[in-house]
């Protein structure tokens, strides 16, 4: 295939190749992890040549970090779909973080990519998508106590994370599944323990 027909099927291939890219990619880690994260299957399973994921994303490194925004994004959205319908202020915590957990465990691939790989990191788009994400959080956890000073609060919002991320680790590890009698009903009950006695 001529050059110039290769770059225009890797343009025109699809509507929005940057999102099939990012989409393939998402397959591609979950069925192969991080070590084995091949740009060149990324390109085959959209169907493009091996050169077009370079084109969107520079290199390995570039289309993960894209592929951790969405992934932040989704936890984001996640935490919003939990919380948005409660009007107690804890309750709205607790929702928050069982929507972080949620995401865990509906994507372990992807949330170990965002929260567990020295490869992200550097990128200002990366950083807004965090910011978002532990913004929402933050802004829950204030909204209990709107009169506390600055550094009590911002102590409440890491521990709850910590909290919070170590429940995900927990279950994504298998270690909780004792626990899991009720399905997901008794962790919760216990996650809303944990996260209330520290508001």
């Amino acid at each position: 295939m001529a050059l110039a027909e290769r770059r225009k099927r890797d343009t025109y291939h699809h509507g929005d190749l940057r999102t099939a890219l990012i989409h393939a990619a998402e397959v591609e880690l979950t069925e192969s992890g991080i070590p084995n994260f091949s740009l060149r299957r990324v390109a085959a399973r959209v169907g493009v040549s091996h050169s077009a994921p370079s084109h969107h994303f520079g290199d390995t490194q570039g289309l993960l970090i894209a592929l951790a925004v969405r992934a932040l994004q989704q936890v984001l959205a996640s935490m919003q779909v939990r919380s948005e319908t409660e009007t107690d202020p804890h309750e709205r915590v607790v929702a928050s973080g069982l929507g972080y957990i949620d995401f865990a465990q509906a994507h372990p691939s992807m949330f170990r990519l965002t929260f567990g790989s020295d490869m992200i990191c550097g990128s200002p788009e990366l950083d807004r998508a965090s910011e978002a994400a532990f913004g929402h959080f933050a802004e829950a956890i204030f909204a209990v106590s709107p009169d506390e000073d600055r550094e009590a609060h911002r102590e409440k919002v890491y521990l709850a994370w910590a909290v919070t991320h170590g429940f995900a680790e927990m279950l994504l590890a298998g270690r909780l599944d004792c626990l899991r009698d009720d399905g997901n009903a008794r962790i919760e009950r216990m996650y809303r323990r944990a996260v209330t006695a520290l508001l």
